[in-house]
């Protein structure tokens, strides 16, 4: 199957090289995403431009994808999953939700000029980084590009009542599947809510475990693959 990587905030495609080789070895073709105003220097890029690049992705893939999202960008997954209902064959999920409709893409930390830098590890104390030791942690601060401030203040747009088709795993790292079935039963992930068929899947990690549990998420989203084709 092809499968289409997106990292979240602050991260390019290097943030899949240790997923994207066994995930090759296991039969598919994976195509990790440097998006725009995130690896390719332009501080000019906006959320719009995010989503084409993704789109861009999903229309050049042989067959149906499966697109996966991390944290914020589980967004931009199912944006494609909005826009492409009929060629996106499965989403997933890392650690994160979707947002609705007309709601600020990520606007959960402070520009500086424009651009919003990695606000440090106090920010993720707890669960989110307690898998992660020191010299991970360095090598992310070192690599951490600013996101650009009219990313993450992009308004999400959503309109295709197809994409609740679209079949979707959320993988669960820092927070349980019970917790996650209870969010989305209370309305807090209303795009879940409406979807029909949603599976949930427990990984026990913290926030990012492309770093910290590479070789068991690769296997969980092979799995993943294999049973949508």
């Amino acid at each position: 199957m092809d499968i289409i990587l997106i990292a979240g905030l602050w991260l390019d495609s290097s943030a899949w090289a240790d997923v994207a080789p066994e995930l090759e070895l296991l039969g598919h073709n994976v195509n990790a995403l440097t998006l725009p105003g995130q690896g390719d220097g332009d501080i000019s890029a906006d959320l719009s431009g995010q989503v084409a690049a993704v789109l861009e992705a999903v229309d050049k893939a042989a067959e149906k994808p499966m697109v996966v999202g991390h944290s914020a960008a589980c967004t931009l997954a199912w944006i494609a999953a909005d826009q492409r209902p009929e060629k996106v064959g499965q989403t997933v999920l890392i650690g994160g939700f979707p947002s609705t409709d007309s709601e600020l893409y990520a606007d959960y930390f402070e520009p500086i000029d424009g651009l919003v830098p990695f606000p440090g590890w106090d920010q993720f104390e707890g669960p989110d980084s307690a898998d992660i030791d020191n010299d991970t942690k360095e090598r992310f601060v070192a690599n951490a590009i600013p996101v650009p401030e009219a990313v993450t203040k992009g308004t999400v747009k959503l309109s295709d009542d197809r994409r609740f088709s679209v079949p979707v795993s959320v993988i669960c790292p820092e927070f349980t599947p019970e917790s996650a079935k209870g969010w989305i039963a209370s309305g807090e992930v209303p795009e879940l809510a409406s979807a029909t068929r949603v599976e949930l899947i427990d990984l026990d990690s913290g926030h990012w475990p492309m770093f910290t549990k590479p070789k068991v998420l690769a296997r969980l989203l092979a799995q993943i693959a294999e049973s949508a084709s």
